[in-house]
């Protein structure tokens, strides 16, 4: 994208933000407690709603809490201390078949894939057998799961029992990749960007062998999650979340310009910093909720074969209302 291009793309949307800001709000904003891991990549998109008031334009005050680890968000969130966290849609589904009324607006639509060398000379799934390699998130990870669900039907081999598999902290294992120590590593989308910027390429993704899986299209690995009761009783701040976070994922799709002032906080620049940024734009949800839902719920079968009780618990189908349908237009 040119200059004058990104140019008038980054003032179409300040524009508009400014519009926003510009037109009356009410004096009491709708307070959103949000937590999120301090340094994972959710904060880009909430810091580019702080920074610019995207919260404020949208009737709501933003109050963002980090936290050192997954579990303690959850924790916090069932506790009634957040109003908001990022999971997935099995950890949801999960939580409203043991009773709770926890439901998620997507997210992001970016997933693990397995990276090799430029240079390797694998090249499909079945390249993988009696491979050493590198997987973060554990043996029940999604998308280690939808990977191996793909490798057993397509190809034919047992994954996890014709490759030596090292799991691993995502930076570790994304360090030995480079170090030459893995074949080929599966790790978070933001790990596999910064390989990408150095020296590495996909061989496949979980996106990929959802498709393969029957998925119509992008599932979102992660979304905004809340209780129901929260959203019935503040329609307002839901609604107001959601369109901020709509605003800032239309600033980050379209000014590269946002992205430099956030080089800090992602901790990259050059090749990574324009790697990370791409991945993050494929990663903006674009899909219909009903769509997104029919395919989370085909997947969560797939998933439910595999992972078993350890990963969805005693239900075999993806809980009714893991998806939030009450958002206005």
């Amino acid at each position: 994208m040119n200059i004058v291009r990104r140019s008038t793309l980054l003032f179409a949307v300040l524009a508009s933000i400014a519009a926003m800001m510009s037109a009356p709000v009410s004096l009491a904003a709708e307070k959103v407690r949000v937590g999120v891991l301090k340094y994972g990549t959710v904060s880009w998109e909430l810091d580019t709603i702080k920074h610019h008031g995207i919260d404020a334009a949208n009737g709501i005050d933003l109050e963002v809490s980090y936290f050192a680890g997954e579990d303690a968000t959850n924790v916090a969130m069932l506790a009634g201390e957040l109003d908001v966290i990022v999971s997935d849609w099995l950890w949801v589904s999960r939580q409203r078949a043991a009773g709770d009324d926890l439901t998620l607006i997507p997210y992001s639509t970016a997933v693990g894939a397995i990276m090799v060398r430029r240079d390797s000379p694998m090249r499909t799934l079945a390249d993988l057998k009696h491979k050493k390699i590198g997987v973060a998130g554990g043996p029940l990870d999604k998308s280690w799961l939808l990977i191996q669900a793909q490798a057993e039907r397509d190809f034919g081999f047992d994954l996890p029992n014709e490759a030596e598999i090292v799991y691993g902290a995502p930076p570790l294992l994304a360090e030995k990749a480079m170090q030459g120590e893995l074949d080929a590593v599966l790790n978070f989308w933001h790990y596999c960007a910064r390989l990408e910027a150095n020296g590495f390429r996909r061989l496949t993704s979980a996106e990929v062998a959802a498709t393969a899986l029957g998925a119509k299209g992008k599932v979102s690995a992660l979304g905004y999650v809340f209780h129901e009761q929260w959203a019935e009783e503040n329609p307002a701040a839901v609604n107001g979340f959601a369109k901020a976070s709509a605003a800032a994922k239309q600033l980050l799709a379209t000014s590269d310009e946002e992205w430099l002032r956030l080089a800090p906080m992602t901790r990259a620049e050059g090749e990574e910093l324009d790697a990370l940024r791409n991945r993050f734009r494929e990663g903006i949800p674009g899909r219909a909720i009903d769509e997104e839902r029919a395919d989370a719920a085909l997947l969560y079968g797939v998933l439910a074969q595999i992972g078993g009780e350890k990963l969805v618990g005693s239900e075999p189908e993806m809980a009714d209302g893991t998806y939030f349908s009450g958002l206005s237009e």
